[in-house]
């Protein structure tokens, strides 16, 4: 007996929930690291390393202010996984149903690598815009404390491609 039936939309959902863990939490908990990498990419002069970094930004803004960028963290990468885990499923499956069941044994590993790369791109649509805001929040000093300062301005300034600039890279990452 199975939890659900291979492929049911109870399968896909699953699969999303283990990647929204999976990413999501995963992620946000080292947010405080994410930071100070950001920052000594930014502005190496000021954080020149990473034991560096952390003592700069307690001093600058307390302990609190290593959180920073948490929420769009958590929200972007829960959808990356989200989209990343479910889709590989529906690709996997959907790839394999067009190669046939004897071809998308003999061609598996191919069949998992496209499946990946095809959830993979729309898992980086997904999570584009959370980057960007957690970017801007974490590297631009009064930008913006707080995704709901961030995304509001960065629509006004620069409209939607504000927050898809990002999605080439993490297609190439």
């Amino acid at each position: 007996e199975y939890s659900c039936e291979y492929g049911s939309l109870k399968f896909y959902a699953l699969c999303g929930f283990g990647g929204v863990l999976s990413c999501g939490l995963t992620h946000t908990a080292v947010v405080p690291l994410d930071l100070v990498k950001c920052r000594m990419q930014v502005d190496p002069q000021k954080y020149k390393s990473i034991f560096n970094g952390f003592s700069v930004t307690i001093k600058e803004d307390g302990v609190r202010g290593l959180a920073k960028g948490w929420a769009p963290t958590f929200i972007g990468y829960s959808m990356q996984g989200l989209c990343k885990f479910g889709f590989y499923e529906v690709f996997k499956i959907l790839y394999g149903n067009m190669l046939g069941e004897e071809n998308a044994y003999l061609w598996r590993t191919s069949l998992y690598l496209a499946a990946s790369a095809s959830a993979e791109f729309f898992a980086d649509i997904a999570l584009a815009p959370m980057e960007a805001a957690k970017v801007r929040i974490q590297t631009q000093p009064g930008y913006a404390n707080t995704l709901r300062q961030a995304v509001p301005k960065m629509f006004g300034e620069e409209g939607i491609w504000a927050f898809y600039k990002g999605v080439a890279p993490l297609w190439m990452r």
